[in-house]
């Protein structure tokens, strides 16, 4: 049986595709709520044995140190020298400047489960709540062939996009499931999510909704 042993003590933080595993679904299992606890921190957590077990609950120091050498593996953990810390600020202020980051085009928006638009950037206000809406349709269709589109095609993803003829995506979407929220990232373009902004996007997100409704997996 391989034995684990934590060398370095550093910040630890999730990576963009750590950030992007958490809210791919809402499935609940333990590197996903060993991700969605430290975005539930206001600041970069200083990586101990005991910090580790804490935010996985885990009680058994080498399952713990597995889940982490498996997050590490994966790429979904980071650690740093110096502490980071979440964006700060109100929804309307924060929000809007990270989605300006996600999109080759600019244009891009972060709407609720009932299909009403938090923030968007790009976007004038009748479009952005077009979009919205349109979201929240596309939310209910995943929802009814979901089935078919998992056990039978094998499709993984609940991420929509309408492309052209080369594939290539002219509007996306993406649901992100965070606590007993549902969102949806709808982007314009070539989307950019392996990036810092990204990352900051959840973290900020997950700070105000991971902890309602998320338990730790048995």
């Amino acid at each position: 049986m391989t034995e684990y042993t934590l060398i370095t003590e550093q910040y630890v933080m999730p990576t963009p595709a750590g950030a992007y595993y958490a809210i791919s679904n809402n499935n609940e299992e333990p590197a996903r709520h060993l991700l969605f606890a430290l975005m539930s921190k206001p600041n970069s957590q200083y990586l101990t044995l005991d910090t580790l077990q804490q935010l996985s609950h885990l009680s058994e120091e080498q399952a713990a140190l597995e889940l982490l050498y498996r997050a590490q593996k994966l790429g979904w953990l980071q650690g740093n020298d110096d502490s980071h810390c979440s964006p700060e600020g109100t929804l309307e202020t924060v929000v809007p400047l990270l989605l300006a980051k996600l999109s080759g085009s600019g244009k891009a928006l972060l709407a609720d489960e009932e299909g009403f638009y938090l923030a968007s950037h790009g976007f004038a206000h009748e479009t952005a709540e077009g979009v919205s809406a349109l979201s929240a349709d596309l939310a209910s269709l995943y929802r009814r062939h979901h089935r078919l589109l998992h056990n039978n095609i094998g499709v993984e993803s609940s991420a929509w996009a309408i492309v052209n003829a080369g594939g290539d995506s002219h509007l996306g979407f993406w649901p992100l499931y965070i606590g007993e929220q549902r969102f949806s990232l709808a982007i314009t373009g070539l989307p950019s999510l392996n990036q810092p902004a990204f990352m900051q996007l959840i973290w900020f997100l997950s700070e105000r909704y991971a902890g309602v409704g998320q338990h730790p997996p048995e």
